[in-house]
């Protein structure tokens, strides 16, 4: 462990407890792709803490403040209890939560329902944050479509080309852009507060079953964008679908803007990792195209 690392975790304890209390023991925690993670002891309390470059610090406060967005909604998540910088380390400092992947998953539909009642006066969000390592903008609209093309689907596409994807996924891409209300029509959604970035890895239970959330990418949109990626990269359960269907009934056409909607990720994760995410993109915009005419 470098030095730098070292005093980030010292000065994420002091954010969470104040001075004076030491270390007994830090390991390390497994399982992200962005950020180091370690399990700090106090020796009375253990704490979770992701550290990074500094020059990435605001990825920590845009994620603390999603998850108090979450608590606030009534969903679990760790709480957030501290971020800064110490040497040339950004560091967020969370509640400890002892995780397992399996458990009530009825009881996520159902938290999850509930907390996509929470709505917002438009589209977007009070700061803009990441989905992934990617900034996501999150500038306030009246329109769902429009914010749906412009900061998310165009900005995209926009990397992409910087990435130096061929043409064929640029130009179908912005035609896909341009039939968005043919897509669409005229849904006009609620405002619902959505975790943003909702796949299996970033749901857990506690020992007792109740479901926790993690990872957000928060915003108001669709809440079937939220949805929408709970059957991408592995899925969760029926129990969840089910659950979820019967406190608040999905509306007719929900697979075909799925799709759409998990365009979004697709293309992110074509422009972080390339592989062959981009040719998923490439034939996903085709299906959506077909159905566009």
């Amino acid at each position: 462990m470098s030095p730098d690392t070292r005093a980030a975790l010292e000065a994420a304890v002091v954010a969470a407890f104040g001075p004076g209390r030491p270390i007994a023991r830090i390991s390390s925690a497994g399982g992200g792709c962005i950020h180091d993670s370690y399990v700090v002891d106090s020796g009375s309390e253990r704490l979770f803490v992701k550290t990074n470059r500094a020059a990435l610090e605001d990825a920590f406060a845009a994620e603390a403040d999603g998850l108090e967005a979450l608590i606030g909604a009534g969903m679990r998540a760790p709480r957030p209890l501290g971020q800064g910088v110490a040497e040339d380390r950004a560091f967020l400092v969370m509640e400890f939560l002892e995780l397992r992947g399996s458990g009530d998953w009825a009881a996520m539909g159902r938290a999850l329902a509930a907390m996509h009642r929470r709505t917002g006066g438009s589209f977007g969000w009070r700061r803009d944050n990441f989905i992934g390592a990617t900034p996501q903008a999150n500038p306030g609209h009246d329109d769902w479509i429009a914010f749906w093309r412009d900061a998310r689907l165009l900005p995209q596409l926009e990397l992409a080309v910087r990435n130096g994807f061929g043409p064929t996924l640029i130009d179908s891409g912005e035609k896909l852009a341009e039939s968005l209300p043919k897509l669409l029509g005229a849904r006009a959604p609620e405002a619902s507060l959505l975790h943003g970035d909702l796949w299996s890895g970033n749901a857990a239970f506690l020992a007792d079953g109740s479901p926790v959330l993690f990872d957000p990418a928060v915003y108001c949109g669709d809440r079937e964008a939220d949805l929408a990626m709970t059957e991408l990269f592995g899925g969760f359960p029926r129990d969840f679908r089910a659950a979820y269907a019967e406190a608040w009934p999905l509306d007719a056409g929900y697979p075909l803007r799925r799709n759409l909607y998990n365009l979004y990720h697709v293309l992110n994760h074509a422009n972080l990792f390339g592989g062959g995410y981009a040719a998923q993109a490439q034939a996903m915009i085709g299906r959506l195209l077909s159905e566009a005419r």
